[in-house]
């Protein structure tokens, strides 16, 4: 390993991260009984120019898998063949790289978290862990909204993440440099929703990736992963101060992206990439109540089929990981090539 590739991955560390295998994880009933109708193949290798997407979210309007570009800051719609077509091209300057992405159908909004960790074409010294924000755009177009900047606090670095959205167009985004999760409103107003006190209190920030999966549940509660210490937490969206971590039959080290299906039981992707005790597995957790106070490990596949999963989808059609391969970009590698494989 190269003395670039050690600095690489210890800025990663630092900030952020970002067939057979599959036999041992059944899909949900739903999932089961739609698959027959999904508009992708079971493995797409996906193909297009350098573009090493960490996070994807379903378009219900399309239906079709959006994919977030690391390498160019770009969103792109997945086709059935594995090819591109681009939807947001020609973002402002501030967007090097997109990570986190999701979808507002009702106000017809698109959402993009956006960092610069040095691995885009656009990276400056300017921007280098210091543009961090949230990306609005019209979904229905690509058209570029307003900018929400998420460098909030005097933390060193910043690098917003993973973005979910809430019934009334809240938007939540984490960010595993500060550890922390913002709230954005509708208007584009900015506020933090949680820091380190609340997420993982005791954690000390700059010793590994902070936060970065987190989804909104249903009953009022937003659940998070912090990559590095691998501990699941709820925090109810009207008191976030009353936070408790679940109790897990074990940590997720290195888990990256968490999703819920309609059956109540949680999908969390984990990875190497920025933790070398974290390992590629696709995991399904059941919570013993409603409260969340206590999940089960209910599957495990470990290793996973593709190399260092970051995210992970439920579609109508099944469930997806994605695969992007950030590992080469850390090295000052590209690959046109990235894969998707279902549950």
């Amino acid at each position: 390993m190269t003395d670039t590739e050690i600095s690489r991955r210890g800025v990663l560390g630092a900030a952020v991260v970002a067939a057979a295998a599959t036999a041992g994880l059944a899909p949900s009933a739903q999932a089961a009984t739609e698959t027959a109708a999904c508009p992708y193949p079971g493995v797409i290798t996906g193909h297009a120019d350098s573009l090493h997407p960490e996070g994807m979210v379903w378009d219900p309007r399309r239906k079709a898998i959006l994919l977030s570009s690391t390498r160019h800051g770009t969103a792109s719609i997945l086709n059935s063949d594995g090819s591109v077509t681009t939807l947001v091209g020609s973002p402002d300057p501030k967007i090097v790289s997109t990570v986190g992405i999701a979808v507002d159908v009702h106000r017809d909004r698109l959402l993009l978290g956006y960092h610069d960790l040095g691995l885009g074409t656009r990276s400056t010294p300017e921007t280098y862990l210091k543009e961090s924000g949230l990306g609005v755009f019209e979904l229905s177009t690509g058209r570029q909204l307003f900018l929400v900047d998420l460098s909030l606090g005097d933390e060193p670095m910043h690098a917003a993440d993973r973005v979910a959205v809430d019934k009334d167009g809240t938007a939540y985004v984490s960010d595993p440099a500060a550890n922390k999760i913002y709230k954005v409103t509708t208007e584009g107003h900015a506020s933090v929703f949680a820091d380190t006190s609340v997420i993982s209190p005791g954690w000390q920030l700059g010793t590994g990736a902070g936060v970065i999966g987190l989804l909104l549940h249903p009953a009022g509660f937003l659940l998070t992963l912090q990559y590095s210490t691998g501990q699941l937490v709820r925090i109810p969206l009207n008191a976030p101060q009353q936070a408790h971590p679940v109790t897990l039959d074990r940590p997720i080290i290195g888990g990256d992206s968490i999703a819920l299906r309609p059956d109540g039981t949680l999908l969390v992707v984990s990875n190497n990439l920025a933790n070398p005790e974290g390992v590629d597995a696709v995991i399904v957790l059941r919570p013993t109540d409603r409260t969340w106070s206590t999940a089960h490990e209910i599957q495990r596949v470990e290793p996973w089929a593709e190399r260092l999963p970051t995210d992970v989808l439920v579609t109508p059609h099944g469930d997806y990981t994605l695969s992007g391969r950030p590992d080469l970009l850390f090295k000052g590698e590209t690959t046109d090539d990235f894969a998707l494989r279902r549950i």
